[in-house]
């Protein structure tokens, strides 16, 4: 949903929607957080579109790292397989985390909403 935020003589409308359908190219994988909550993680990979950013390029897809936080949609996503065709909705979220080379930040997609593709 749109944030809309005033100022005196201007309107900012903000919007963090994603709407991704593409294969599952890594298995789902359930991880418990250090602050107890869990979350399924997954990568996804879309065909990729002409643009003029892209022209001449030789790569034909992009890929996204996605993140199941809530309980609905990490009960969706856990049962895909890697070849799966699926949609997604959800939102860019930069995460923070502690690794083994000390503090990371990763920007996935919070999947909110997802599904099986339609054959």
């Amino acid at each position: 949903m749109p944030t809309r935020t005033s100022d005196e003589d201007t309107t900012v409308v903000s919007t963090n929607e994603v709407r991704l359908a593409g294969r599952v190219t890594s298995a789902p994988e359930e991880r418990a957080l250090p602050s107890g909550d869990v979350i399924v993680t997954f990568r996804l990979s879309m065909a990729r579109e002409p643009s003029p950013m892209t022209k001449g390029s030789r790569q034909t897809s992009d890929w996204v790292d996605c993140v199941a936080f809530g309980a609905r949609a990490r009960r969706s996503v856990a049962a895909w397989a890697v070849g799966d065709r699926v949609t997604v909705e959800g939102a860019l979220r930069r995460r923070f985390y502690r690794s083994g080379d000390g503090a990371a930040t990763r920007v996935e997609v919070e999947v909110l909403r997802a599904g099986r593709a339609r054959a």
